[in-house]
């Protein structure tokens, strides 16, 4: 069966996200851990995990994919913005063990000029510092286009980091199919190449979820605009191939196309129907 969800909201608490998730039949989900721009987040009402938990275990909603907020930058030249970004995702993690066992999605971060080598150490030694042995939860850093001083922008650059890290069995991928499509990566035409590259650089043992999403700018532009399923120059037919991948078609995918529920609904009928069992 195929595991896809979107990206909702836990505004109104993990329980009506719960039933926002049934009511588009989605059985996973991606949300933020707090408001997507920093800051505090929302205490934790165990009474709401306890009847989301029920809920997904009723409908089979799995896999659940937590995204830091994106204003995040453990590789800024700041000490304190990278401050920021390490305690955020310290408390981020602390939270996701209410639901054990799912991942946590981050973007890199950006050099800011600094260049990537010094940008690269910054994410590595935070990294190092917040991944600890008895955590439950796989870090994923996400695949990213390269607009402006983006880390991560193609498959070396993510593995340059994960080289590093010391707790390796708690660190993965979330590849972007918008991303690595403006990054450089033609799915549409080498999806077959694209996947050994990701393969022999990285390791496919090594990702654990994909964000499902067409691209509004051509191949290799480094824009990062993302389109409706369908609607870009990905489109839908090689989105399809994305998802019967032979070896990525076991994975969750997300969607993070511009819609509303009712349109997130549409594209996972869509999808549902161009899957092979």
């Amino acid at each position: 069966m195929l595991k896809i969800g979107c990206h909702l909201s836990i505004s109104k608490g993990f329980y009506e996200m719960g039933k926002e998730a049934v009511s588009i039949n989605a059985n996973t989900i991606q949300f933020f851990t707090r408001n997507p721009r920093g800051g505090a987040a929302k205490e934790i009402d165990e009474e709401d995990v306890k009847k989301f938990k029920e809920l997904a275990k009723q409908n089979k909603i799995e896999n659940l994919l937590a995204h830091a907020p994106y204003t995040l930058n453990a590789a800024a030249a700041k000490p304190e913005l990278r401050k920021f970004a390490k305690e955020t995702m310290i408390d981020d993690l602390k939270r996701m063990e209410y639901f054990p066992g799912n991942m946590y999605n981050f973007h890199p971060g950006s050099h800011v000029g600094q260049g990537v080598e010094v940008g690269t150490e910054y994410i590595i030694e935070m990294l190092n510092e917040i991944i600890k042995p008895e955590q439950t939860t796989k870090v994923l850093l996400e695949t990213m286009a390269g607009k402006g001083s983006e880390i991560g922008k193609d498959f070396e650059e993510i593995k340059n980091i994960m080289n590093k890290i010391k707790l390796k069995d708690h660190i993965g991928v979330c590849l972007d199919t918008c991303h690595i499509f403006d990054g450089g990566y033609d799915i549409v035409n080498e999806l077959d190449k694209v996947v050994e590259e990701f393969d022999k650089i990285i390791g496919l043992d090594k990702l654990y979820a994909i964000h499902l999403n067409d691209s509004m700018n051509e191949c290799n532009s480094h824009k990062d605009r993302h389109a409706k399923i369908g609607e870009g120059n990905i489109g839908l037919d090689a989105l399809v191939k994305v998802i019967n991948h032979p070896k990525l078609k076991h994975l969750p995918f997300f969607l993070e196309t511009p819609n509303d529920l009712e349109g997130y609904g549409k594209e996972i009928k869509i999808l549902r129907e161009n899957y092979n069992n």
